[in-house]
């Protein structure tokens, strides 16, 4: 069966392009947090004491700079639920201890155990803004502790509004990227697989191939993490508007790709470990013999190439005859082919080295799972 090229961007140019989007959301956050220092100063100043409102300001930079707008304004929430908490306690250290040494500790106790549900930073975030604010109180009444608790409350205002509605970040293209580097890494070691298999390559390069499997993990993680933040990002995103692609021109959803990936990553793996493990097998006749090895080489080939397409965006201009889900439906269909012609041939005991059923049947098994998830996910 013939199939289409694969064509994939080479290393330098995806290099390029990472390096400009890089520098261009450095100019946006720039930007972006010049905004939010400069509005919040000039909101706030002429109420603060003094003119000086820095913890306004300190607060509106930690709420721009947030990775997506729903951190944004759930680090605000904790945020000003921490500093008022700290205030409340303080005016009560106060009130019963002055500000001595004694409030201080009764503060820190109090903070320690503020409860599990809190995290460390939260617990931190009460305490030291407790004993600021009851350093306050010995330098001016009691009423001046409003003002920090109103300039955090206007800080994280104006930086979740600018993060919101200047440019709020997008996720999309590293989620693409991460999936789509996941799924050309098992596609490559699939293949490669395949081409030792068909050079009799087994024995030296097995524990290699199992190596680059269990590598794959760490792929993992970093698409998993992308594709999580890329959906966060879309959460309360006023930019979600008008972009359009994720929903209704994207070649493919990245929840469900990295889903059928990670599945996928399992049957390689489960090769990858079968043949290190048929390789130094001491029993010649646990060895899988030459007919099998030059089939199953094949289908590690086609299997590859279905993974690669896969993940690969459907071109805006592309022809019916070589758009990556026909590419995808040809070659998962010229892989099951191959998979039904060795099962057949081990239902009938046409393979030599029998004793290697079990071999057979592990490897056979995993082949067939990882189409299936491909092709679930493809026909969905």
């Amino acid at each position: 069966m013939e199939r289409a090229p694969l064509t994939m961007p080479g290393p330098i140019p995806r290099l390029v392009g990472r390096l400009r989007t890089k520098r261009a959301d450095h100019v946006v956050h720039g930007a972006k947090t010049l905004i939010a220092a400069l509005l919040t100063w000039g909101i706030v100043a002429p109420w603060s004491t003094g003119g000086r409102p820095y913890m306004a300001v300190a607060t509106a930079l930690l709420m721009v700079n947030a990775s997506t707008v729903y951190q944004s304004v759930t680090k605000a929430a904790q945020n000003v639920v921490a500093r008022v908490a700290g205030l409340v306690l303080a005016l009560a250290a106060a009130q019963l201890l002055g500000p001595t040494a004694g409030a201080v500790a009764v503060i820190a106790v109090i903070a320690v155990l503020a409860g599990p549900r809190r995290t460390a930073e939260d617990r931190l975030q009460i305490a030291s803004t407790a004993v600021i604010a009851l350093a306050a109180t010995t330098a001016g009444p009691m009423g001046s502790l409003i003002s920090p608790a109103l300039q955090t409350l206007t800080g994280a205002a104006v930086g979740i509004a600018v993060n919101a509605l200047v440019l709020p970040p997008l996720y999309l293209n590293e989620s693409d990227s991460a999936v789509r580097d996941l799924a050309r890494s098992m596609g490559t070691l699939l293949h490669d697989m395949g081409t030792g298999l068909s050079r009799r390559h087994l024995t030296s390069k097995a524990h290699t191939w199992l190596h680059q499997a269990r590598s794959l993990d760490d792929r993992l993680i970093r698409a998993e993490e992308q594709v999580r933040q890329a959906n966060e990002s879309l959460r309360w995103n006023t930019r979600c508007v008008a972009h359009t692609r994720r929903k209704e021109t994207s070649a493919f959803n990245d929840d469900d790709t990295f889903r059928a990936l990670r599945g996928v990553s399992l049957q390689v793996r489960g090769i990858a470990r079968t043949l290190a493990d048929n390789a130094h097998d001491n029993h010649a006749d646990h060895h899988l013999g030459h007919q099998f090895l030059d089939q199953y080489a094949e289908t590690l080939q086609l299997a590859g190439a279905a993974v690669q397409t896969f993940a690969e965006p459907t071109p805006a201009a592309s022809s019916p005859d070589t758009s990556p889900r026909v590419r995808l439906r040809g070659t998962i269909d010229g892989t099951l082919a191959w998979h039904d012609t060795m099962t057949d041939m081990i239902a009938r005991g046409t393979l030599t080295k029998p004793g290697a059923w079990h071999v057979y049947g592990s490897l056979m098994t995993d082949a067939e799972r990882l189409l299936a998830d491909l092709d679930r996910t493809d026909t969905r």
